[in-house]
């Protein structure tokens, strides 16, 4: 019995260990193709790097390249849902850096490598089977960064030719592009340098015969027409790439596994549900009364009614089967009456919006606050100023990659359980918070001024969520920043679009009939085929965002959601002027203080403190904070204007000790000594002055080793030459030794009465023979 166990686990090990050398060997013969984008080679590569992935592929483009894998199992997942994960990780190395962490090695995952994973998942997911429930992982590697050329396009690209290379079921490929905008002229792929001066930053993924998957797009108020114009370059310039892709599988003549089982309800099942249960999901759907909660129980009330009389139908069903036997005919009932009788689960036209209303002003503690809402979605936006150290400082492999050092606006997306009457953990951030957040802070960027003297975070809570809740914070976002008296340049306002399909049942892509739907609920965003988000100025575009789940929309349905989106979008900023027509003259009264203080170089040291103790305390002692500007200027933030009078008089006390008077050029004073060193001694020429030191070779002709062998005591007054500062370290420069002559010379005394007050610098010259 042992030896059978023993054998049969050799024989599993043998069967995974052939799977193996087929996977390897299908993938061991390296291929290439070169793409000509706009002048730009962008290289495709396989059967060189990780073998035993089911595919593997490398793009390069300049002197960047990334590698991605795509691994998918053969056992069915438990979960009822595609367990798709997409990691990109962002690699020191590939930059040439060496993380700066304790451990010098990476570490978690940083915000832009969720964004970016975030961003390929959206662009291959629509593309996997109905029902193809089996764990999937993708993996980016970066294997050389050049800081000319992103690497997300390229991850992108290098997904798509994984998958296509692989025997994973999947309808590609894809392929993505970067479009630039640069006085007017569209550039595919642009340079990191070229980006800087650009006004779009459109990525686009497209499909076989130019339909698209997936757009994410940040803008500086770009008109529609231009953004269109981009959008159909881009498309264009991604068929190249599926061409590419496309010779490379036929190269090397993939074959598509089949799959175990592809999850479905059975027809026969579906077809019972249709018919004792459709009438009564029809009559939820109809009742234009219910809100989303009650609907959900009047659905869910349908719901166990159903599953019991397929429970006694179908006795053998899995629990999987009567599930999604509702679901779909739950999905058929929503869709046709959106598609057949053009009526909504409430009540609106096609193109109506929901119920808005605007507050501003809400808690008079806060610098700025706005609660919006539309229909059953609720976001309360707050604002906050800081000092401009509080700005987000990137990651040294970011900084590498974008040149972005630090940002001084940032927009932080909450949603937590209560908001759909759940509940939940709180703490942490998951992806959804940290993209939704990211689009609504992209909406809102172009408007905020370049030199605003402050860092400001804006918070979006969702109090209620009933769908477009990232597009609600966007609007949220624009008021309570005019509420706080940021002088934006515009309104923002965003509104999300959804999209009811009827598709060629020979050919998913093709689609039949469609009805586009402006200001979508959270149901029809669940049971519709596309979620088009787009936030702009009553001038243009500064955002937009699309994933679909279908494999594919044409530019035509893309070009009427962007006009039917814009023309909501001006409709919401009606609304929001009646609210708030324009920001605030001019801050609140208790809002933070930036100003400026200008200490010479000569009175640095004393303002600082030993160490920079004074300027520790004073952040202690008073919640200010003082940044340097350049050499003789010192910015000082504080908080309150109560703050501000705080760290006044403290800066006024510790610096009233250092009064200099307007000492003369070459004049002679009497100097009392307070104190002897062995390098020399530390004297007082006016009561309130700081000590300075007199060297030893300063005090007389001949080489002395310390000041005793003068005679000099502590109290004594002897005479000393002025010669102004030292113009590095700022120092008073006196001398003894050159008084010790019988040159005739007139002594000046000076007296607490004469000493002034903190101010400009002596401005003399130095005596460059000293």
């Amino acid at each position: 019995m042992r030896y059978l166990l023993r054998l049969g686990d050799s024989l599993a090990r043998l069967h995974v260990r052939l799977c193996h050398q087929s996977v390897y060997s299908s993938n061991a013969s390296p291929r290439r193709l070169v793409v000509d984008l706009g002048g730009k080679k962008l290289e495709i590569s396989s059967g060189r790097f990780a073998r035993f992935a089911d595919g593997s592929a490398v793009v390069q483009l300049g002197d960047t390249s990334v590698m991605v894998t795509a691994v998918s199992k053969t056992k069915p997942s438990p979960s009822q849902f595609m367990p798709l994960v997409v990691d990109y990780r962002q690699k020191a190395a590939a930059a040439g850096r060496i993380p700066t962490n304790y451990l010098r090695r990476e570490m978690g995952t940083t915000d832009n490598e969720i964004l970016t994973s975030r961003l390929i998942d959206r662009a291959i997911r629509p593309l996997f089977p109905q029902g193809y429930f089996y764990d999937t992982q993708v993996l980016c590697n970066l294997l050389a960064v050049d800081g000319v050329n992103d690497p997300d396009v390229l991850a992108i690209n290098a997904a798509s030719a994984a998958l296509s290379l692989s025997d994973i079921p999947w309808h590609g490929p894809i392929g993505a592009v970067r479009v630039g905008m640069v006085d007017g002229q569209m550039l595919i792929n642009p340079t990191r340098a070229q980006m800087t001066s650009s006004s779009l930053n459109l990525i686009v993924a497209g499909a076989p015969s130019s339909q698209v998957v997936m757009i994410e797009a940040s803008a500086e108020n770009v008109l529609q027409q231009d953004f269109c114009h981009a959008m159909k370059v881009g498309v264009k310039h991604t068929q190249q790439i599926i061409l590419a892709i496309q010779q490379l599988a036929r190269e090397q003549k993939v074959t598509k596994r089949t799959a175990v089982r592809i999850f479905s309800a059975p027809a026969d099942m579906v077809e019972h549900v249709r018919q004792s249960a459709s009438k009564k999901i029809y009559a939820v759907f109809t009742d234009y009364t219910h809100d989303k909660i009650s609907r959900d129980e009047a659905v869910n009330k349908v719901r166990l009614e159903t599953e019991e009389s397929l429970k006694e139908r179908f006795p053998q069903a899995e629990y999987f089967e009567i599930i999604e036997s509702f679901n779909t005919v739950s999905k058929e009932v929503f869709r046709n009456l959106i598609l057949n009788e053009y009526k909504r689960c409430d009540g609106r036209e096609l193109t109506a919006l929901r119920n808005i209303s605007c507050n501003v002003d809400l808690f008079k503690p806060l610098h700025g606050s706005a609660l919006f809402q539309r229909g059953q979605t609720q976001v309360l936006s707050s604002v906050t100023f800081d000092s401009l150290e509080s700005s987000v400082k990137a990651d040294i492999v970011t900084t590498a990659l974008s040149g972005i050092k630090s940002k001084n606006f940032m927009l932080h997306y909450e949603f937590p359980p209560y908001a759909t009457n759940e509940i939940g953990k709180m703490g942490g951030i998951n992806r959804r918070e940290l993209g939704h957040g990211a689009l609504a802070e992209k909406a809102l960027r172009p408007v905020i001024p370049k030199d605003f003297p402050f860092t400001i975070r804006v918070t979006a809570e969702v109090l209620e969520s009933n769908g477009s809740s990232s597009m609600a914070s966007a609007c949220g976002g624009s008021l309570a920043l005019m509420d706080a008296g940021v002088p934006i340049s515009s309104a923002v306002a965003g509104v999300a679009i959804g999209l009811i399909s009827k598709a060629n049942p020979e050919n998913p892509a093709d689609i039949l009939d469609y009805r586009i739907l402006t200001d979508i609920l959270g149901i029809e965003d669940y049971l519709g085929d596309m979620d088009f988000k787009l936030a702009g100025t009553n001038k243009g575009i500064t955002a937009l965002q699309a994933d679909v789940k279908i494999p594919g929309l044409p530019l035509k349905v893309v070009m009427e959601a962007i006009q039917q989106a814009t023309v909501a979008k001006k409709e919401i900023l009606s609304i929001m002027n009646k609210c708030t027509p324009k920001p605030r003259e001019t801050r609140k009264e208790n809002g933070p203080v930036v100003e400026t203080i200008r200490v010479p170089v000569s009175r640095r040291a004393r303002f600082a403190g030993p160490g920079g103790c004074n300027l520790r305390r004073l952040q202690a002692q008073t919640g200010v904070t003082i940044s340097q500007v350049d050499e003789e200027t010192f910015s000082v933030f504080a908080p309150t204007p109560g703050a501000m009078s705080e760290a006044q008089d403290f800066i006024g006390e510790i610096s009233k000790d250092d009064q200099e008077q307007q000492l003369e050029f070459g004049a002679i004073y009497s100097a009392t000594i307070i104190e002897i060193r062995d390098t020399g001694v530390m004297v007082k020429l006016y009561p309130n002055m700081s000590a300075v030191l007199l060297h030893n070779s300063q005090l007389d002709h001949k080489r002395i080793r310390h000041p005793s062998a003068l005679g000099l005591d502590v109290g004594q007054q002897i005479q000393v030459k002025y010669f102004g500062r030292d113009p590095t370290d700022g120092r008073m420069r006196i001398s003894r030794k050159v008084l010790q002559s019988p040159a005739a010379s007139v002594m000046k005394t000076l007296s607490e009465k004469q000493s002034i007050s903190m101010g400009p610098g002596d401005g003399h010259t130095t005596n460059p023979d000293l």
